[in-house]
């Protein structure tokens, strides 16, 4: 099985061709906002981090910066930082320069003389930029060049019950296919560990899996907090989820049945045809999303069961649900009804199918939902307050 995409020179494979406008911190988010809505082709996030943070924060925010940066959906990146913050432009550089080798240009707005000077300067890069980026054609590649995001978010029992067995089911057929999948959010494994462990493919993957739930745990023990004050969310509670090890019992379905290869921390770089995998991310959607397609994945597919937006700049998103009333009221949001898997007529299997046909025609260059709305909603995990 094949798709079209675009080869990089660092020998990665993309389904979309930016130019990313990034902001280095909080300071340079609006500055890179305005050049990225005058250059058709350009995509860009507000960083609410890059400064007054200490170094284990600091450095999942550079992780997140240089792992987008260095995605294979992005041809080259205008980096834009104030020149004072934590993340100065030459970590940054550094951070995107160690993991590809990929086209960049930097811009500081207390050198460039302001926000004025700097947006007409980076615009003119990014330009340039996106009429190379313009030169590069889509080339045929097997699937198993993919590395597929898995994300649930706003869920119900239908999430548990259909959506996500069958983004297990795509999973399975991914890691079949000789594809990476990612199965995400360590808060929604608490009550379900022990099964992810039993597949675990070596004693080390068993173990750094209880590991990074145990250490979840402990963090927000640290302040005072227990993880169950916040999850399952109110919209959870409303739709019918009673407890965090329900919720989990439903998340992990779509990890499939296949042996656990890797744990990863947030937002490292993933290795391609990887089988199964995990990432170590938080349960909120916009973060967890982002630390995966920071770990190169080029598309997310996630399951909703009350309806959410969620989008990425980098990263197609694709939105399913098993809720047959949640599809009809958010038709302009979800991209692919799975309730047939609960009350038929179509299979697992044929609903397996469907899903892994619009996977490829997406990576072939079909627009989401969240695409044509423009949704770029962009959260970076935190270890602790601001200093």
């Amino acid at each position: 099985m094949k798709f079209w995409g675009y080869r990089r020179p660092d020998g990665r494979v993309g389904i979309r061709n930016h130019v990313f406008i990034l902001p280095a911190s909080i300071c340079a988010a609006d500055t890179a906002r305005i050049v990225a809505s005058q250059v058709e082709g350009a995509v860009t996030f507000h960083n609410q981090n890059g400064c007054a943070q200490v170094a284990s924060d600091q450095q999942l925010t550079m992780d997140v910066m240089a792992g987008m940066a260095a995605n294979p959906n992005v041809y080259g990146t205008v980096v834009i930082s104030l020149g004072c913050e934590n993340c100065q432009m030459d970590l940054v550089t550094k951070a995107i320069e160690e993991r590809t080798n990929k086209p960049i240009r930097t811009f500081i707005i207390q050198e460039c003389g302001g926000t004025i000077a700097t947006v007409e300067k980076a615009v003119r890069a990014a330009k340039e930029m996106v009429q190379e980026a313009s030169l590069v054609r889509r080339e045929e590649f097997p699937i198993s060049e993919l590395i597929v995001g898995t994300e649930c978010g706003g869920s119900d029992p239908t999430s548990g019950l259909a959506a996500n067995p069958l983004i297990g089911e795509l999973s399975d057929r991914l890691v079949g296919l000789g594809s990476t999948a990612i199965l995400s959010e360590t808060t929604e494994f608490i009550g379900a560990e022990h099964i992810l462990a039993a597949r675990a493919a070596t004693p080390e993957v068993k173990e750094r899996i209880y590991d990074i739930v145990h250490r979840y745990e402990k963090a927000l023990q640290l302040v005072g907090e227990e993880v169950r004050e916040g999850n399952p969310s109110p919209g959870n509670k409303a739709g019918g989820i009673t407890t965090l090890e329900e919720k989990s019992l439903g998340c992990i379905h779509k990890g499939g049945h296949t042996p656990v290869n890797a744990v990863y921390d947030y937002a490292k770089p993933v290795e391609k045809a990887g089988g199964l995998v995990i990432m170590d991310t938080p349960g909120n959607d916009p973060s967890s999303v982002a630390g995966m397609v920071a770990g190169g994945a080029q598309v997310v597919v996630f399951s909703t069961g009350r309806g959410t937006p969620t989008g990425n700049p980098i990263a197609p998103v694709i939105k399913i649900t098993g809720n047959k009333l949640t599809f009809a009221k958010m038709k302009d949001n979800i991209d692919l009804d799975a309730s047939p898997v609960i009350y038929g007529p179509e299979t697992m299997e044929e609903m397996g199918d469907k899903l892994l046909d619009e996977v490829i025609q997406v990576a072939d260059g079909k627009i989401t939902k969240s695409e044509s709305l423009g949704y770029i909603e962009t959260a970076i995990a935190r270890v602790c307050n601001y200093v």
